[in-house]
């Protein structure tokens, strides 16, 4: 166990380092055209060289990056094109709320899928389908859509929650949690439609297995069968999929922290992306991809210890 675990968090690492780098690429390429952007359309072809030279972007595209990542094995991500400040303090700021938001997602999207995929693939029937057709809905629809319709619901009309804003946890724990109400129930209703439908398919293949065939003939109950032998078998399959979904439930965080005005690392990642603040941005980039890669490398690990063969591939 614990070699496949340093087997996976090895290759991780890489993954990480590799995404980093081609998007890093990808920012970077035309320093030119960065300093531009600082600068504004106005600006000489001189006072753009002169920029583009202070910030070191006229240099190989390569050497950036070695020192970006020297500087990030350090903890400094470097500064803001904008404000000077240090971007660490800038990002580490705003990560609290998005991790706040996310892991209260996650956990709901974890309870919500599971059992409406359980419930779809044991019912079947046209119970099945009205769940299918449920998730595809949830999933048809944009989340940005969906958070607009909870504003307009629950607290424009209904005045229940707050429209926008953010209370941190420490100076007030009940307007804290108002203030994440609809931005969590948005991300859910838009990320839990696909999972349940794949956690359904998990269970489903569980179901028409032989060993739940025998222990039916046997004359156990349906619940027990379904909650202590086909549930405990499709755990691993649905911890998998639940870790893919942190992809999904990240680009949903972006939009809807947007939407909700919360000083995250997605509306940060917006407004620094207009405003072609290109370190804080690659600062925002960094943390998405750890957390996109620490959730599924604990989903990996989580999988092997419930299934032994994972362990042996």
């Amino acid at each position: 166990m614990i070699r496949f675990a340093l087997r996976r968090a090895a290759f991780s690492v890489l993954l990480a380092l590799g995404v980093s780098f081609a998007t890093f690429v990808l920012v970077f390429s035309n320093g030119t055209a960065i300093a531009r952007a600082i600068l504004g359309v106005d600006a000489t072809d001189e006072q753009v060289q002169a920029l583009a030279h202070e910030h070191g972007l006229d240099r190989p595209v390569l050497v950036q990056f070695g020192e970006w990542l020297g500087g990030v094995l350090q903890g400094d991500l470097g500064v803001s094109y904008y404000t000077g400040e240090a971007v660490t303090d800038v990002v580490t700021s705003r990560v609290p709320v998005t991790l706040a938001l996310l892991g209260i997602a996650m956990f709901f999207t974890a309870v919500l899928s599971a059992l409406l995929g359980i419930a779809s693939a044991v019912a079947g029937g046209w119970a099945d389908r009205l769940l299918q057709m449920v998730a595809l809905v949830g999933t048809a629809v944009p989340n940005f859509i969906v958070a607009i319709m909870l504003v307009m619901w629950l607290a424009v009309s209904a005045r229940i929650f707050p429209a926008t804003g953010f209370v941190p946890l420490e100076q007030d724990p009940g307007r804290w949690a108002l203030s994440l109400a609809l931005p969590v129930a948005a991300v859910v209703i838009a990320s839990v439609g696909p999972a349940s439908q794949q956690f359904r398919g998990a269970v489903k293949d569980v179901l028409e297995r032989d060993f739940v065939r025998t222990l039916r003939a046997r004359g156990i109950k349906p619940r027990a069968i379904v909650f202590r032998h086909v549930f405990r078998n499709a755990a691993g399959p649905g911890v998998i999929i639940l870790g893919l979904q942190i992809i999904v439930l990240m680009g949903g965080v972006v939009v809807i922290e947007r939407v909700f005005a919360l000083p995250g690392i997605g509306e940060l990642t917006v407004n620094t992306s207009l405003l072609g603040d290109i370190p804080v941005v690659m600062g925002c980039v960094l943390f998405i991809i750890v957390v996109v890669v620490v959730v599924n490398l604990a989903a990996d690990v989580v999988n092997a210890a419930i299934n032994p063969k994972v362990r042996q591939r």
